[in-house]
């Protein structure tokens, strides 16, 4: 059984928060709540979904819709409405068969190698467009968890939660040059609306589906959990939490742990238009998003 979790929606122009995903059809309670006020209770309780739900729920004003209706807009978890106060980072060449499957040894810690992908409104939702460069080299897909902080008053890093999902990134061009990698990142993510409370999880497993006009092009299964992983989740988050840029007073952090290999991996290569579509069964998390290359308006 997976944590437990809400999420946070636009509905007739206000923020709210839930705190259960039934099926479709199925009634459903909101709570309004002013922007700012959920990341708020992570740093003003102890983080338990308990505490969480009290905080929010205290004096908010309760609605019932129906699961579905298209005015409920899902949000990233935690986005503030000043984007620019979100950050969207993540580590690289984390998963144990990017090592020969070995585990990092006890002692001193060599920290993973890590990027930055944008602000908070660069983060896309289920269902919206992945934009990438007109003419990259060779895109990978890239399931994985990624962890959700606040930052309080003093700059100091609250975990809030956990959701799932897809660093795509141009892996061709990283291997051409690792220089070019802050160029390989420059691809839109997405990530799940679902803010798990608890822990990152120790197996996250599923399976990625590209569809190509309509037909299922490619398919594998991944597992981005931390047993998979050749660094400990804790020693990563300390190392990149030591410096004071990703401290700032109120900063939301979204940070990518590191990937399976993938389709490239299997000599596929995704192409304009691609569907890929990931299905993060242990945790019950499905998310599919179009893939579009880019030209942009020439600059004059």
């Amino acid at each position: 059984m997976s944590d437990p979790l809400l999420f946070e929606a636009l509905y007739q122009g206000a923020r709210h928060v839930g705190f259960d995903r039934p099926e479709p059809g199925a009634k459903q309670t909101l709570y309004r709540v002013a922007d700012g006020t959920l990341a708020a209770a992570f740093i003003a309780t102890d983080g338990s979904a308990a505490a969480v739900r009290a905080a929010v729920t205290e004096r908010s004003e309760a609605i019932s819709v129906t699961s579905g209706d298209p005015e409920v807009r899902p949000l990233p978890p935690l986005l503030p409405t000043a984007t620019g106060n979100a950050l969207l980072s993540g580590f690289m060449g984390t998963h144990k068969k990017k090592w020969g499957g070995r585990t990092a040894p006890e002692g001193e810690f060599t920290p993973p190698k890590w990027f930055f992908k944008g602000f908070g409104d660069w983060v896309r939702l289920p269902g919206e467009a992945l934009n990438v460069p007109a003419s990259p080299v060779a895109l990978i897909e890239e399931p994985e968890i990624a962890l959700v902080y606040v930052n309080d008053a003093d700059g100091t890093p609250h975990y809030a939660g956990y959701t799932f999902g897809n660093d795509l990134c141009d892996i061709g061009l990283h291997r051409r040059d690792p220089g070019y990698n802050p160029y390989c990142k420059l691809c839109d993510t997405a990530l799940a609306p679902w803010l798990f409370l608890g822990e990152p999880p120790a197996s996250a497993a599923g399976r990625v589906t590209i569809e190509r006009d309509g037909a299922t092009a490619w398919e594998g299964s991944f597992d981005c959990g931390e047993d998979a992983l050749y660094f400990r989740v804790r020693d990563m988050v300390e190392h990149l939490f030591s410096f004071p840029a990703v401290r700032r007073p109120g900063l939301v952090n979204y940070v990518l742990l590191g990937a399976d290999e993938a389709s490239f991996h299997d000599g596929f290569r995704i192409e304009d238009g691609d569907n890929i579509a990931i299905d993060v069964k242990s945790h019950g998390v499905t998310f599919d998003n179009t893939v579009r290359f880019v030209s942009p308006t020439a600059l004059v």
